[in-house]
Order: structure tokens, then C-alpha cells, then sequence
């Protein structure tokens, strides 16, 4: 089973969901991304600071699948913001993983405090330039920090990649993105630790419809026009997690799951114009 495809703003494609890799590691990681990959996953998100660029590298190349079906990701810590250590940076994390280049690189986080993540997308636009990144695009980005990168270097994003979930619905960001034409992908898509999956709506749609609470949370994604990354070490939620394309939604399930989107629904708190990076 494989994800439809969608088109990027650059005329790249990507698959309409991928697997997220934080705190996918070492030998156990590798075997949960082959198995992954035999289940039909070709977008594989990972970042610097995920420790795991090598896992992810290596899944590709005992696959024996062509590199050229895969779309690979990775993300730039704020540590290397610096033009010339974020140039260098994209490099390693590409020697870390053995690949020649990267489907799409982001921003991690824009640490507007150290003010210098427009350095750091000049440095991946070179990188696009010189072939080591097919898609750049950033992660956790508010409207004002896109517009900041956007006025400096004439190149829009192709993804902004944010916290959306039942209890983070992020339909200001959403609308901000599909504004400037950038595709919206979720990370921790299914709500990491809180109880969105055993949401009375939730379950009583996975009832109608004859899926997981998983599933159906995946689908509003989808639904709308967002490109989520679940993580999950189960292969059967796996297997689950790409299996969402056989139904829809409707517009009032929509906008009741909508409805769960809680003030204080961040995970663990982490505002883009405050939160400092770890290193």
C-alpha cells in the first residue's frame, strides 16, 4: 500500500502522509523503518536532532528499493543557524545518511530570539542551488517569520511542518500556509500522549466508519489538505496509519473534531516565538 501523491509549490512531489522517526534509534529503530518501508512508506521524516540520520540511511540501503522512490527528510538545528555551519550541516547529515542529496530539508525551529533563521534559509537555498535539497521549507514557522524569509529571498517554502492534532487544530496556520501556497505537514498528527484517541467523537466516528481512532484522526488531516507524519513503533499501527485513502470525512465531522481544539492543546508548550531549541 502506497500514499497518493501530492504536488509541491517548487513541482516536486510527496507522498499525502509519511512516517515520523523522533525517537525511532539504533538497531530496534532500523528494524521498525524496514518493516515500514516492506508496508509501503516512502516519506521518511527524520532531523539532526533525532539522533537516527544513520538508521534512516541505512533502512534505505538494505530496502533494496531505488532511492529515487523515497522522499527523505531531515531538519536543521538552531545551533547551526550560522549561513556558513548551516551550508556544512546540511553536508554531514547527508554523509550520515549516505545519500547524495535530500527530497526536502527544513528549518527545525526559527528561534526568533538568536534571530538568525534568515541566514539560515539563505544557506538552504544555496543548498537547493547546488543540488544537496530538491524541497526546502521550514518547521514551526509563524506568518511573521515566513514573510521575514520570503521578502529577503524571493523563495516561498514548500512545507511548513507544525504541531496540529484534535487538541491543536491550527486552522489560523493552516489558512496562513495554503496563503502563501505552502502545504501544511503535522507532526505528532495523532495528539503524542494526550487521550484524542479515546475521544467520545473520535471513537464514535471509528464505529461508523469501521477504522482505527487512529485512522479517522489521520483522515481529518488529510480532509484538510494536511500532510501528517504519525510515529509509531506498533507495525500494525502502521499499517493502519497508511491505510486512509478508501474513505472521507465529512465537512461537519470536520468541523466537530474542530471543535476539540483546546486553548492550552500544545504538548509540551512549545511556542515558536519562545521556545529555545535544544542543542
Amino acid at each position: 500500500m502506497k500514499a497518493p501523491l501530492l504536488t509541491l509549490n517548487d513541482g516536486n512531489l510527496r507522498p499525502a502522509v509519511g512516517i515520523g522517526t523522533y525517537q525511532i534509534r539504533g538497531g530496534e529503530g532500523l528494524s521498525q523503518l524496514q518493516a515500514a518501508i516492506a508496508d509501503g512508506y516512502r516519506l521518511i521524516d527524520s532531523s539532526t536532532n533525532y539522533d537516527n540520520e544513520g538508521i534512516v540511511g541505512k533502512a534505505i540501503r538494505r530496502s533494496g528499493i531505488p532511492r529515487s522512490e523515497f522522499y527523505i527528510t531531515s531538519k536543521l538545528p538552531g545551533k547551526y543557524h550560522g549561513y556558513d555551519d548551516a551550508l556544512t550541516s546540511i553536508q554531514e547529515s547527508l554523509a550520515r545518511m549516505g545519500l547524495d542529496y535530500f527530497d526536502a530539508f527544513l528549518i527545525h525551529w526559527p528561534l526568533p530570539k538568536r534571530g538568525k533563521y534568515v541566514e539560515a534559509w539563505q544557506a538552504l537555498v544555496t543548498a537547493q542551488k547546488l543540488g544537496l535539497i530538491r524541497s526546502i521549507g521550514v518547521s514551526n514557522f509563524e506568518p511573521e517569520h515566513l514573510d521575514a524569509i520570503i521578502e529577503t529571498t524571493g523563495v516561498t517554502p514548500a512545507l511548513n511542518q507544525i504541531e496540529i492534532h484534535p487538541y491543536w487544530v491550527q486552522e489560523r496556520m493552516v489558512a496562513e500556509n495554503k496563503k502563501r501556497g505552502i502545504v501544511t505537514e503535522a507532526w505528532s498528527p495523532l495528539g503524542r500522549g494526550s487521550d484524542a484517541l479515546k475521544e467520545p467523537l473520535i471513537t464514535e466516528l471509528a464505529e461508523k466508519y469501521q477504522k482505527s481512532a487512529g485512522q479517522i484522526i489521520l483522515r481529518w488531516h488529510v480532509d484538510r489538505g494536511i500532510l501528517p507524519l504519525p510515529k509509531s513503533r506498533n507495525l500494525a499501527h502502521q499499517r493502519e496509519n497508511l491505510a486512509i485513502f478508501d474513505f472521507e470525512l465529512t465537512e461537519d465531522e470536520i468541523n466537530q473534531i474542530n471543535q476539540l481544539n483546546k486553548a492550552d492543546g500544545r504538548i509540551d508548550g512549545q511556542d515558536p516565538n519562545e521556545y529555545e531549541e535544544f542543542e
